[in-house]
């Protein structure tokens, strides 16, 4: 794990490596707002400059290293560094890799695909954002797997409704998904997040009816679909984090955290 400066302030996992669990309103004070809206505008641009760097040759590790000292730089805490044991800044999922990849000294070759997932804690809060990229030159399907990915995170933001139940949003991006003959990973959801890096609100990438609870103005979460080639079931590698694909087809994920307005979806880590 890499150091952080004495002066910046940490989580509560930050030492000890524990999640301390505690009550955290749904629905956001405007002061909470504003505070977010500055650490998601830093992730998203760190985000971006992080993803710049990615390129046949370069190491999954060297991403990480220039995303912590970014993040540090900017006087904020890499929000991944220790969480529940988490090794590194920054999670490099390559591939087959679902998500949460470890990033080491593994070469990014030409044809890879690698998603970038930045989340940073700065003012209290946390912003929560990532992207697929593409490794120099990746053929049509990969390319065709990045494309649709983004595409079903853009129907489930348009999903956002206040009045509305949080199933809208999964029902967009399976219907979307399955339209392109692409797999939903279920297991992992997007999330409430604020002074608390997950909080109790989840949101399916998927249809249930299960997912019954109520868009309210003022909520802050994040959609993040897993998509695959193939088959969407996961199955772990033995660091007990890195999720791959049973049948090792390629899966692309993309990122935003949001607030909801009166009028759908306000999207913190846009950048302009």
């Amino acid at each position: 794990m890499r150091s952080v400066p004495a002066g910046i302030e940490r989580p509560d996992y930050a030492l000890t490596g524990v999640r301390n669990r505690r009550k955290e309103s749904r629905v956001k004070t405007p002061e909470v707002i504003e505070r977010m809206r500055r650490s998601c505008r830093l992730a998203a641009e760190i985000l971006q400059q992080v993803g710049a760097a990615v390129a046949p040759g370069v190491t999954t590790d060297e991403l990480d290293i220039l995303c912590h000292d970014l993040i540090v730089a900017a006087g904020a805490y890499p929000s991944p560094l220790n969480y529940s044991g988490f090794p590194k800044s920054l999670c490099t999922s390559v591939n087959e890799v679902i998500c949460h990849g470890i990033p080491d000294s593994r070469k990014l070759v030409n044809g890879d695909i690698v998603n970038l997932d930045v989340t940073v804690y700065r003012e209290g809060v946390h912003g929560d954002c990532n992207a697929t990229f593409l490794v120099g030159q990746v053929d049509e399907a990969g390319r065709r797997l990045v494309r649709v990915t983004q595409e079903c995170l853009d129907r489930g933001i348009a999903a956002v409704k206040p009045g509305r139940p949080i199933s809208d949003i999964g029902r967009a991006i399976e219907n979307h998904a399955k339209a392109h003959d692409l797999g939903v990973v279920r297991t992992f959801v997007g999330h409430g997040i604020g002074e608390q890096f997950h909080t109790d609100i989840e949101v399916p990438h998927y249809y249930t009816p299960r997912a019954r609870m109520i868009m309210e103005v003022g909520m802050t979460f994040t959609i993040e679909p897993m998509i695959t080639e193939g088959d969407h079931r996961e199955e772990f590698w033995d660091d007990g984090w890195t999720a791959v694909t049973v049948d090792r087809s390629r899966s692309a994920q993309f990122e935003h955290t949001l607030l909801v307005t009166p009028t759908g979806a306000d999207v913190l880590t846009a950048l302009p």
